[in-house]
């Protein structure tokens, strides 16, 4: 049937493409700019601020530990306020914080703004990824497809901050702390995708998208039964996942200081994060297939072993097309890893445990992210500098990918 899926009753295929389109703004804030662009900043902010390596990797180590403590909550708000409530409250205060970056240049203040916004991230990551999830029963032949286009918005956040936070430094290059300037810009992209939020919130009321989360008598006690069992369970996907967060944050905190480190001309430090912003937008279609056909582990254990290699590339190599090339693969891939696990949620668990099952993931790959920058930095001040760091991350994505190899599909539930 011409524009539609399977079902009479199911709304135009377009109508959930704009929803998810618009829902990405929620991983666009949360992970594309509140979390990926300071990779940007940070070579100046080190300069400016005489910090090492180890530091400026702690700054994300802070956002990292913010986020499993919004991991941690989020289950809890999602139960008493909803879904759209937490997407829309997370993301204002993420716009907050971010504007709360530039106004401090000693470490502790920014060290807690860092934190502060990562606890928000994960509120609107979760949320976000909670209400793309619900499109999937809507549209059950483009689930893959539809979550790909959420987790897509990722690189939306990331061309954008590769697009203005140059700019913003440029323009302020002659006054004290010009970093400052890109952070309140990048606030002001977070405020921006606030209001597409609110209108996508409205639009999904609108077409009465169930509310999976909202526990009925039934899912009262399933929800309450896991714990170790689910652990257990996905015990071989939750380790790739924690891997997957020590390795790929190195890459993401480094790469743009191991380029300028090589003294890459600037043009080409911004076309370089755009492209990787880009090859993530494009990702969706890419691995849509895999998320839709396999209940197991073999799309987190494919997607991390690729991603390893990504990681990688210019570790071992300067040469230009390698490092375009691995900027390219890296976008490519890595937020389909993320995908993957929603997938595997939706594929084993009954809708009504989905936000328990995406926020328990969550919380393994925020730990992993606590790990990865400030080892990664540690290593960088030491003799190898941040190419034996990068390399670290790839052994990492590695165990990961052999670890959640090992993951099979759950038994199916009735429900």
């Amino acid at each position: 049937m011409s524009g539609q899926v399977q079902g009479s009753a199911s709304p135009a295929l377009m109508q959930g493409v704009v929803l998810a389109l618009g829902l990405s703004l929620a991983a666009a804030v949360s992970l594309g700019v509140t979390r990926f662009a300071y990779g940007l900043l940070l070579p100046p902010m080190r300069a400016d601020l005489g910090w090492s390596y180890l530091l400026a990797g702690a700054m994300n180590t802070a956002n990292a530990v913010g986020y499993l403590l919004g991991a941690l909550s989020v289950p809890a708000l999602l139960h008493r306020v909803g879904a759209p409530r937490v997407l829309l409250g997370g993301s204002a205060l993420a716009a907050l914080f971010m504007a709360g970056s530039g106004f401090f240049t000693t470490a502790m203040p920014l060290l807690l703004q860092r934190m502060l916004a990562g606890v928000s991230s994960a509120w609107v990551f979760v949320a976000g990824g909670l209400l793309a999830a619900r499109l999937g029963p809507l549209w059950p032949r483009h689930g893959g497809w539809l979550l790909g286009l959420y987790y897509g918005g990722v690189g939306l956040g990331i061309t954008l901050s590769a697009l203005t936070v140059p700019l913003l430094l440029a323009w302020a290059n002659a006054r004290p702390h010009a970093w400052a300037w890109a952070w309140w810009g990048l606030a002001v992209l977070c405020a921006l995708a606030w209001l597409g939020l609110a209108w996508v919130v409205r639009r999904l009321a609108d077409l009465a998208v169930p509310a999976a989360s909202t526990p009925t008598a039934a899912g009262t006690t399933a929800q309450q039964a896991p714990g170790v069992a689910w652990v257990r369970a996905f015990a071989p996907a939750l380790t790739g996942y924690a891997l997957f967060g020590v390795g790929y944050i190195g890459y993401m905190t480094f790469v743009i200081a191991l380029l300028r480190d090589r003294e890459t001309p600037p043009a080409d430090i911004t076309l370089f994060y755009a492209l990787l912003g880009v090859a993530v937008m494009v990702s969706s279609r890419l691995w849509a297939g895999w998320l839709d056909r396999y209940r197991d582990g073999q799309p987190l254990a494919r997607l991390n072993a690729l991603l390893g290699l990504a990681t990688l590339l210019p570790a071992v190599t300067d040469a230009w097309p390698a490092v375009l090339a691995s900027g390219l693969l890296f976008g490519a891939v890595f937020l389909s890893v993320v995908a993957s696990t929603t997938a595997l949620v939706r594929h084993n668990l009954p809708p009504a445990l989905w936000a328990r099952g995406i926020s328990l993931f969550t919380i393994v790959f925020a730990a992993g992210q606590i790990v990865g920058p400030a080892v990664v930095g540690w290593i960088g001040d030491g003799p190898g500098g941040l190419e034996r760091g990068l390399a670290g991350s790839a052994a990492a994505l590695w165990l990961g990918a052999a670890a959640a190899w090992r993951q099979r599909a759950l038994a199916p539930q009735r429900h």
